[in-house]
């Protein structure tokens, strides 16, 4: 039976008091901290949700202290909150408590621990965005050897995002166990005649493991879920056709780590080089794509069949969308309010693109490369074409700057900060998210 009485703290002793009167009272045998049990460990304390109180959780420490790290606070000081949490609400008795009087007396030892109004805010946001479930793709874009395995899985580990997928393994297994056109060597390690060619079809590979990771964005789509995706095979056109209007406006907030001027300089033009390329990339993509379905009736078969299991999985507007192809859907697919119905709420989709300084990026590169020929993964052939192409590919990836694309300089010297801003920018997304779901909803309601 649920009990109608709130907690109030008088004065908590801490955990550091609680070591220091252990000290000053020792006992008689001291047992091992690592095998030694407490009735924390044991006691459930019921977490009762709703106005009426129908439905319950059973407190959980773990989960509790993985919730406090999302807002920034350290993961000691956070599993120590948790702790004292369980210990004031044991300690009185009170095994069942309302949500409300738990996030109550959580503010109140965050406060104690010196983590006032930002992370409470922080705290009660990250909540709202679970509650509305609102789906976040967040895609950590990038060639070989900057980082994007170990950012994902640091954003993974501090916002407690359990899904990373690799668009490598989406790439291999499109390769070997179905007919799509998909060459045995990666697109970097092919002589190409041109940087127009090679991207071009760096585009067409894209899309087509974008198709191979429709059935993961679908599910975290309807069931509202966070999916963190990284690899190389991530063209952010795919993702920003239809979200460069939602995207903040470039600014320099926008990049993570100082620039110098001639880094600037280079930037211009490599937008003002790569602009005309990745609008004709993405045309002669399309027309490449269409010419291999015209010219090999296996690769034909095979991308018809993957298209009619789209479509009866109701996706393939959604690839249309984030292609560019011009699919025909039905009527009621074209029905903003029957999407919002099938998707649920609006997806916060952050593309973020990691790029390393020329040099160190060259080193790391070399020794790669001389790893994967060693080990005959690529072909033997000049390393240096095979720099060139993977920076031509970088290239095309920083260029989508001018469309608010986040673009990170990743270094071994300023990797915590990096990190630090990186948590705060999709904590800001984040929120900016959800205000807009909130914000739309409340205008639902309104029309109702």
């Amino acid at each position: 039976m649920k009990k109608d009485k709130a907690v109030v703290i008088e004065s908590p002793s801490t955990d550091d008091e609680q070591e220091d009167a252990t000290a000053s009272n020792p006992p008689a045998r001291r047992f091992s901290t690592r095998n030694a049990s407490s009735k924390y460990d044991f006691v459930k304390v019921k977490v009762w949700l709703g106005d009426n109180a129908d439905h319950y959780y059973v407190l959980s420490r773990f989960l509790l202290s993985r919730m406090l790290t999302v807002t920034k606070i350290p993961n000691h000081v956070a599993i120590k909150i948790a702790l004292e949490l369980k210990k004031l609400l044991v300690d009185n008795s009170l095994l069942d408590v309302s949500q409300s009087d738990l996030e109550a007396n959580l503010f109140k030892l965050m406060e104690r621990r010196g983590f006032g109004e930002e992370y409470i805010n922080r705290y009660k946001m990250i909540t709202r965005f679970h509650h509305m479930r609102v789906p976040l793709v967040i895609l950590v874009c990038g060639t070989a050897c900057v980082g994007k395995s170990t950012i994902a899985t640091q954003i993974a580990q501090r916002l407690n995002l359990p899904n990373v997928l690799q668009t490598a393994m989406v790439y291999e297994l499109l390769r070997t166990s179905t007919d799509a056109p998909l060459a045995s060597s990666p697109v970097w390690a092919r002589d190409f005649s041109s940087s127009e060619e090679l991207i071009t079809e760096f585009c067409r590979e894209c899309r087509i493991v974008r198709k191979g990771l429709a059935g993961d964005l679908k599910k975290a789509m309807k069931d509202g879920k966070p999916i963190i995706i990284e690899g190389i095979h991530l063209d952010p056109s795919i993702y920003l056709m239809d979200e460069e209007n939602k995207l903040p406006p470039a600014s320099p907030a926008n990049q993570a780590g100082p620039k110098s001027p001639k880094v600037e300089e280079q930037n211009e033009l490599q937008q003002k080089s790569n602009s005309n390329v990745r609008y004709n990339s993405q045309s002669d993509c399309k027309d490449s794509c269409s010419e291999d379905m015209n010219s090999e009736p296996g690769e034909s078969s095979e991308l018809n069949k993957l298209r009619a299991a789209l479509k009866s999985l109701d996706v393939a507007h959604e690839i249309s969308e984030n292609t560019g192809e011009k699919v025909k859907d039905s009527g009621a697919d074209q029905n903003p309010s029957h999407r919002s119905e099938k998707s649920g709420a609006q997806p916060i989709i952050v593309p973020i693109v990691l790029r390393m300084a020329d040099f160190d990026h060259k080193a790391l590169l070399e020794e790669w490369v001389a790893t994967h020929i060693s080990s005959e993964k690529f072909p033997t052939q000049d390393r240096d074409k095979l720099i060139s192409n993977l920076k031509t590919i970088q290239d095309y990836l920083c260029s989508f700057t001018s469309q608010g694309l986040t673009v990170v300089n990743i270094s071994a010297t300023t990797f915590p900060q990096t990190l630090d801003w990186l948590h705060n920018h999709l904590l800001q997304c984040i929120e900016q998210g959800t205000s807009h779901v909130s914000r739309g909803n409340s205008v639902e309601i309104a029309k109702d």
